[in-house]
């Protein structure tokens, strides 16, 4: 991430971190970014990829503990601000984190860690008496960053990446969405995943731009920031554009036709980290200008596809490659599928993860004998565009015979008037193998036989769901995705 730095050098005196009624210069975040460094390296010259975990609240802090721990040689390691102790605790221990540097609201919950043996508990206070030392070279093969995966299958994962994964994933955004220094986007997403950190934060910062952080996430808020004119960029995960259609909704229509205005204004905006329904998708578009921009991507390999900057963008489509990225759809025997027909989306390029932390088997599995990335993502190429069917394990069910979309279903679902959300899922039966099931979040009572017949007329007898379940909300991991193993416990 070298060039990151750099790259800051040379717009000194602009701003780069907004954060409430603060602002903070590129020149300050390399100052404060070199303190933390500093700190770090006390007696040594290099922290030769020693792990760094961190639980800063995002804004200028954050960026300049990730910052620094880069610049000293260690390896990255953001914590989520929302989780649990145990799940806090699964992630130090499983990367042996050598250091735990800790905001001042997140240090109750971090308490057991303050007179570790192994650990060195640091609070941000303390880089304010640092004393500058020379920083290390870094070569562009060593180990950057350590995210975990979502964790919806199985326990999370640690990905690890390099400096040349990460700049390869950077560069590759950079010019396909044509970023430049006069960009100017909102943080609203998690800051310890690659939504966040890659697509918004570091994209903005190479190229110069200024990032305005919002935390915790507010509708009203959000629409505030809006009108005050300066953004053009905007990036955040369907559920978000669910809650910002609804707070929307609920203005008058003169605050309406102000707000359509100052969203008319901006150059891009974009949806990922999960299936944007399309009914979502077209709603967006009614109400602010904007067909957003769907694209795809893991934790394992950046984003890989996009629908185009410039050109047609196709609802339900994740688009195409992205340059750099090479894409094969394979079946289960490993032999490439032809156009229109289902298979695994199978990944290779510069910005593919190094491995999974301490974990040889896995990363094996993962990767086929020519060393092609195994997303575990089905997909189709529907006319030039790939259009995802859902993830192999959890979202394709096998039913009598048949590979059934789970997303495909939902989609269909949430046309219906009553219906707000939804989550199919197969759960083992005898007769079927699976029998297809779905969870509903209504917006009024709901006959579940009127809403079979209404299903039948839509699609197939055999996609439609056997059983319906009521309930209050989907349960959701940080990033909004439906965590189908939780939905499969309430069946």
């Amino acid at each position: 991430m070298l060039q990151l730095f750099e790259k800051a050098k040379q717009t000194p005196s602009k701003t780069a971190i907004v954060e409430g009624t603060n602002h903070y210069s590129y020149q300050e975040l390399l100052i404060k970014s070199e303190q933390v460094s500093s700190f770090l390296l006390a007696e040594s010259n290099d922290l030769n990829q020693e792990r760094v975990a961190f639980m800063v609240a995002p804004g200028f802090d954050y960026v300049a503990v990730q910052w620094g721990i880069w610049r000293a040689g260690g390896i990255a390691v953001p914590l989520c601000i929302t989780y649990p102790f145990p799940s806090l605790q699964y992630v130090i221990e499983d990367t042996q984190a050598k250091y735990l540097i800790v905001g001042k609201e997140y240090e109750s919950i971090l308490q057991p860690y303050q007179n570790h043996s192994e650990i060195k508990f640091i609070s941000l206070e303390e880089f304010q008496n640092s004393n500058p030392k020379a920083l290390p070279e870094i070569a562009k093969d060593r180990g950057a960053m350590i995210l975990y995966t979502s964790g919806t299958t199985s326990l999370p994962k640690g990905v690890l990446t390099t400096h040349t994964n990460l700049e390869s994933q950077i560069r590759t955004l950079v010019k396909a969405w044509e970023w430049t220094s006069e960009d100017y986007i909102l943080e609203l997403l998690p800051l310890h995943h690659v939504h966040g950190i890659i697509n918004v934060l570091c994209c903005a910062l190479w190229s110069g731009g200024t990032v305005e952080f919002l935390n915790p996430f507010d509708a009203k808020k959000v629409f505030e920031i809006f009108e005050e004119g300066k953004l053009n960029v905007f990036m955040a995960v369907p559920t978000i554009y669910f809650k910002l259609i609804s707070e929307f909704e609920s203005y008058i229509p003169e605050r309406q036709a102000e707000l359509k205005k100052s969203m008319e204004s901006f150059r891009l905006m974009i949806s990922g980290s999960a299936a944007l329904p399309v009914s979502v998708m077209e709603k967006w578009k009614e109400i602010s200008g904007h067909y957003l921009l769907e694209r795809y991507g893991m934790t394992e390999i950046g984003m890989a596809v996009s629908n185009p900057y410039d050109g047609e963008r196709r609802a339900g489509h994740i688009g195409q490659p992205l340059p750099g990225v090479e894409l094969g759809l394979l079946d289960e025997d490993g032999k490439k599928v032809n156009a229109g027909e289902p298979g695994e989306i199978h990944i290779k390029g510069p910005s593919v993860f190094k491995e999974y932390w301490g974990k040889p088997e896995a990363t094996q599995k993962s990767f086929t004998d020519d060393g092609w990335f195994k997303t575990g993502d089905i997909a189709v190429l529907d006319d030039g565009y790939y259009r995802i069917l859902g993830r192999d394990s959890i979202d394709i069910i096998k039913s009598g015979g048949y590979k059934i979309s789970a997303l495909e279903i939902e989609e269909v679902l949430r046309k219906h008037p009553s219906i707000k959300d939804c989550g199919v899922i197969g759960i083992p039966n005898e007769e079927w193998g699976e029998l297809v099931v779905a969870a509903l979040v209504t917006s009024e009572k709901i006959d579940t036989e009127q809403l079979s017949g209404w299903m039948r007329e839509r699609m197939p007898a055999y996609k439609t769901p056997r059983r319906y379940l009521i309930i209050d909300d989907l349960p959701r991991n940080a990033m909004g995705k439906v965590t189908k193993n939780e939905l499969k416990k309430l069946f």
